[in-house]
């Protein structure tokens, strides 16, 4: 029996590292260990062995079984290999970036800025844009903030060296300096300096200040403003827009009321409150969203409108804090990370 058990692992050596497809493999192992394979057969035949030669052959045929079976693993693994080789098809360079790049989706800020303007332009007003590199002028002077305002502390703004001059963006006055806009109101004077009212613009935006970044604040973030200027412009004209915009933006049971407050480029000026408890993570009954107030006449002198004439009034929002209301966000700095598991729950 020995004899034939070494014939049988020889005559498996041969045949098996030459077979190439599945069909060949199976009808191979039927016939080492099949019901009716070789194997089988002289394992059959202990039966008829003396007593004293049982245990023996019973530890070769052991044997050359499992020598059997590792050599029918191998082929097997070999044939599931060329198979997946040939699905494949050529060799991949894995540690090339996918030619398939995933599809994109909108930053959280962009849909709620694009929703808040689609917003407004069915209330009439058209998009401004305006540089982010300003002067003293646009930014402060024009909107009635004087040299000691704190606004125009250096701690608090991001002034660039002297020296530097920006082509497309030209100073008003010698020796005042560049900045990085502390506010999109510089839309605001540069749209009124280039027509005549009426004006109604909103004006998107990315702004800049001096401020310790934590859960709420940034130095850098991002403002919606809006302008409207004409012939009889009141505060109810104001209070109606904003409850219309927070009302289509965050749905009708938002409630916005009036705080006195003081800006320098309006007049009477008001922060704005909402309550929107049906929000996630909106915890407060008036929760800070805005300021605003009807443009200050000394704006509309320096810009050459009469006053006589001409009402307006000016807001500004932060989208930021309102994605982080409409979204139930609590960590502003989850909007600058790039962190994609953070950006598919928009998508």
């Amino acid at each position: 029996m020995q004899d034939q058990l070494s014939a049988l692992l020889a005559q498996a050596a041969a045949e098996l590292p030459a077979l190439t497809t599945r069909p060949e493999f199976e009808a191979a192992k039927a016939r080492y260990v099949g019901p009716h394979g070789a194997l089988t057969a002289l394992m059959k035949q202990m039966g008829a062995l003396p007593k004293e030669q049982k245990p023996v052959a019973g530890k070769l045929i052991n044997e050359t079984k499992g020598q059997l079976q590792t050599q029918l693993d191998t082929a097997l693994a070999r044939i599931e290999a060329a198979e997946i080789a040939a699905q494949l098809g050529p060799a991949v360079d894995v540690t090339l970036p996918s030619p398939d790049a995933p599809p994109g989706t909108r930053h959280p800020l962009t849909l709620v800025r694009d929703e808040l303007c689609s917003i407004l332009r069915k209330a009439g007003f058209v998009i401004a844009d305006g540089p982010e590199v300003e002067t003293e002028y646009y930014c402060f002077d024009a909107l009635n903030t004087p040299a000691d305002h704190p606004a125009r502390d250096a701690q608090d703004t991001f002034y660039l060296p002297d020296g530097v001059r920006f082509g497309n963006v030209a100073k008003k006055n010698p020796g005042e300096k560049y900045l990085l806009r502390t506010h999109t109101s510089s839309v605001q004077i540069r749209t009124m300096l280039a027509g005549k009212p009426p004006i109604r613009i909103v004006a998107p935006g990315r702004v800049y200040r001096r401020d310790t970044v934590d859960a709420t604040h940034s130095a850098n973030f991002h403002q919606i403003e809006g302008l409207y200027v004409d012939r009889g412009v009141t505060v109810r004209d104001l209070k109606a827009l904003l409850d219309y915009i927070f009302a289509s933006l965050l749905g009708p049971d938002t409630k916005v009321r009036f705080r006195p407050h003081y800006f320098g480029y309006t007049e009477p000026s008001f922060e704005v409150d909402l309550s929107a408890r049906h929000l996630p993570k909106v915890n407060k009954e008036w929760v800070e969203i805005c300021g605003c107030g009807m443009v200050d006449p000394l704006v509309f002198e320096g810009v050459g409108y009469d006053t006589d004439v001409w009402s307006g009034y000016a807001f500004g929002i932060g989208l930021e804090r309102l994605a982080m209301m409409l979204y139930g966000i609590d960590d502003i700095r989850y909007f600058y990370q790039n962190d994609l598991r953070f950006l598919r729950q928009f998508s």
